[in-house]
């Protein structure tokens, strides 16, 4: 074991290696297409963190293998020794002493999460703002896990547009209508819009059972759990969360499924998807929260959202820990790192490559003097 340490640090430190940061544009030739899932090349980043109060007096070492347990110690042990692992951008030993606020910085082979092979259909193409239908699977810009498989990395990847800045968010599982401005200037417009509520935002959902005809107005607090990536509806004089209101109107039944319209008044996290849970009509396929055992489903795997509450140690000083599941072999070579506890690998481990987008689409958005729609999904006919 300790012999094969010494020939990973070895030829680790031998390998000609370019560091990306964020100035690196995602390039067409970053994607491999495999089994219906566009995969992103791994390649070498700095994750940075400041070392938080309760990392000072811990060795290096140990603050790694404690706060962050998706790698072996040895690994750790590994890292440090050859600079992988850095404080104040300096090798140290592996008993050295974090202090409190240093830059803590870890040197990774990443490996992005795979999103479903999808082009991302350009609506409208003017000089100040894009509109296109995102798919759902795709983030919408670079956060946690995920920085060359977004909508924003795959558009300046394929069709050279950057900047991109997006006047809102989709879920990570959502799909439809997103609006991006091509400067500082339109963005600000748009955001003084919405911060006014002068938008009327329009999604479609396909939920569980005959919904009631009449219109429905949800007017339930929200209180969002981040570690757990759930959000729960809060009823009662004491309850917490923050005020949301959801207006819900039934386009289609056949008593097994409802198409319904769903106008958010406020904007939370999972609004949409809790106040229809609390109505008795989730998501037909939202698996988090179609009983009050989904949260341990999701645990489990059966959930996609799982993968949107893992993080790397990134520039907002969270990781992602590894879980120990297989994952497909690539069919194209590509920089196997002998450091790396995800190569050979495509994907990060624990990613089994199944992953069902959400019936929840966003298929309009309006304001003073303008309007932005998107073609409904597949999913949105009953038959």
């Amino acid at each position: 074991m300790k012999r094969k340490r010494e020939e990973e640090e070895k030829s680790s430190t031998k390998m000609e290696i370019v560091w990306q940061t964020p100035a690196n544009p995602p390039q067409k030739h970053d994607y491999i297409f495999l089994n219906g899932r566009r995969h992103v090349r791994p390649y070498y980043f700095e994750f940075i963190a400041h070392a938080k109060n309760r990392w000072a007096g811990k060795t290096i070492v140990d603050l790694f293998a404690e706060e962050f347990k998706g790698r072996p110690y040895d690994y750790y042990v590994s890292a440090v020794k050859c600079g992988r692992i850095q404080v104040n951008g300096e090798r140290v030993p592996v008993s050295y002493i974090v202090k409190t606020s240093q830059k803590i910085s870890h040197f990774l082979h990443r490996h992005e999460p795979p999103v479903k092979i999808c082009d991302v259909p350009i609506l409208q193409n003017e000089p100040d703002v894009l509109t296109v239908c995102k798919p759902a699977s795709v983030p919408v810009h670079p956060c946690g896990q995920y920085r060359k498989n977004t909508v924003v990395g795959i558009l300046q990847a394929e069709h050279g547009l950057a900047p991109l800045l997006p006047v809102h968010r989709l879920d990570r599982l959502v799909s439809g209508l997103l609006i991006l401005a091509r400067n500082a200037t339109k963005a600000d417009f748009f955001r003084q819009h919405i911060e006014a509520g002068m938008v009327h935002k329009q999604y479609i959902a396909k939920v569980v059972g005959e919904f009631p005809e009449d219109e429905q107005v949800v007017d339930v607090n929200i209180n969002h759990n981040a570690r757990e990536g759930r959000s729960t509806a809060e009823v009662g004089d004491s309850c917490g969360g923050k005020a949301a209101c959801t207006k819900f109107t039934r386009i289609d039944t056949n008593g097994t499924y409802s198409i319904v319209l769903c106008e958010p008044i406020t904007g939370r996290t999972h609004q949409i998807r809790v106040h229809l849970q609390y109505v008795g009509h989730p998501i037909a396929n939202d698996f988090l929260y179609l009983s009050e055992h989904a949260t341990d489903r999701s645990i489990e795997g059966m959930s996609a959202d799982r993968a949107a509450v893992n993080t790397d140690l990134s520039l907002t000083s969270s990781y992602y820990e590894n879980c120990v599941d297989e994952y497909e072999q690539p069919s194209e070579d590509f920089s196997i790192d002998p450091m790396c506890t995800n190569c050979p690998n495509l994907a990060p481990k624990g990613y089994d490559g199944y992953e069902e987008g959400l019936w929840l689409h966003c298929f309009r958005y309006s304001g003073p003097g303008w309007i932005f729609e998107c073609p409904y999904p597949d999913w949105a006919t009953l038959n």
